[in-house]
């Protein structure tokens, strides 16, 4: 046997042997889940992605399909308060200085139009309404005596002069009765009910609108001023959203537009409205303009100066579009999962998309390279498939 024929081939063939070790070995040892190999003894990384197994695709429910085009509505983020129209909000005065004689309403209740909220008392509510009883008294006298001289005159048995004293006499206590009846009137009593008799001792503060009782702002023996504030009453039937749109949006908004809005305070259920009026001047410190929307009734109760949170309608538009759950934003940027059968479960490649609308529940999106209509994507857990990726980057790093 020849063996300096031998050894060669032997060594040939145990350096092959080797060389088909070692890079199965390397295959085996330093491919994980993150997609990184070394063959050879030099390093390179495919791109980033999760691998699931069907018994983790299945117990995380994961939902596949293809993207779609959908329908969704452009929004304005805008924040503001629920406010009343200043026909909806009244402040109770008195006319006249006087002893909060009783209290008729508690802070809360409903009250309607015309109904008393308290009764107020003084020597000078009994003195207007004797004023004006005789000065109605007098002027009656002299009405009678105007309408004597008229006939006497017109029958040629009385003097022009007298007829014509009688006349400015007779004027003169009707502009008297009618200064006076304008203060009864005021302080809310019946001039009819005075003519037959009847003085009060007190006068009803009344409620200009039906409403709420917000505010009380007196008690029971206490003197009010005239003009000062007693009660303020409140219609919150007709509560409406004032937004703050920002002058960068101004130019989207219009009348007619759809309004969604929350009251955190109240309720987490979004209602929803539309704009009936824009303001035609920008406040400042930040520049905008505010947006008036009526609210329709609701049994929610909202209280006038709450905060709102609202986004207003300003377009719709067809838009590729996935599920929220199927968009994650990891550094500034936003992506979703390509996903890919394999024999032995899945894999999930993140792209990055452009986010352009948000609505109801979905996202419509843009790529920055064009995918077949085909391709399939996760529609659900992208916050899980990122946090695995993300995981595996680091257990690689070790």
């Amino acid at each position: 046997m020849n063996i300096k024929k031998i050894y060669p081939a032997l060594f040939f063939f145990l350096f092959l042997a080797c060389g088909e070790h070692q890079h199965k070995d390397g295959r085996d040892h330093h491919e994980g889940k993150t997609g990184h190999k070394e063959e050879g003894g030099n390093q390179h990384a495919e791109a980033p992605h999760v691998e699931l197994t069907p018994q983790q695709f299945k117990m995380l429910k994961m939902k596949i399909d293809t993207i779609g085009s959908r329908n969704l509505s452009d929004y304005i983020e805008a924040t503001g308060e629920l406010h009343l129209p200043p026909q909806n909000d009244a402040v109770v005065t008195t006319v006249v200085g006087g002893t909060i004689a009783s209290i008729e309403v508690l802070i809360g209740d409903r009250v309607k139009k015309g109904q008393p909220l308290a009764y107020l008392s003084h020597p000078n509510i009994v003195e207007i309404q004797s004023n004006y009883v005789k000065a109605y008294s007098d002027s009656e006298f002299l009405r009678e005596e105007f309408e004597r001289q008229r006939k006497l005159y017109e029958n040629g048995v009385g003097s022009g002069m007298n007829f014509q004293k009688a006349e400015a006499a007779y004027k003169a206590s009707q502009g008297n009765v009618l200064a006076l009846e304008a203060q009864v009137k005021q302080l809310g009593i019946s001039v009819e009910h005075i003519q037959q008799g009847n003085i009060s001792n007190r006068v009803a503060l009344r409620s200009p609108i039906s409403g709420y009782v917000q505010t009380i702002e007196a008690k029971t023996g206490q003197y009010v001023a005239p003009q000062t504030p007693v009660f303020e009453v409140v219609d919150t039937d007709h509560v409406h959203v004032d937004l703050r749109v920002y002058e960068k949006d101004a130019h989207k908004v219009a009348i007619g537009q759809k309004v969604h809005f929350m009251v955190p305070s109240s309720s987490k259920i979004e209602l929803m409205t539309e704009i009936y009026t824009i303001s035609k001047a920008f406040e400042e410190n930040p520049r905008a303009i505010h947006v008036h929307a009526e609210i329709p009734k609701t049994d929610i109760i909202l209280i006038p100066g709450s905060f709102v949170q609202g986004r207003i309608e300003v377009g719709n538009a067809k838009n590729m579009a996935l599920p929220q759950t199927a968009v994650v934003e990891e550094d500034g940027k936003n992506f979703v999962f390509m996903a890919d059968r394999q024999d032995n479960g899945w894999v999930f490649n993140p792209v990055e998309i452009t986010v352009n609308v948000q609505d109801a529940g979905w996202v419509g999106i843009s790529f920055r390279e064009d995918f077949p209509r085909e391709t399939q994507f996760a529609h659900n857990n992208a916050y899980y498939l990122m946090a695995e990726m993300k995981k595996g980057e680091v257990e690689h790093g070790h």
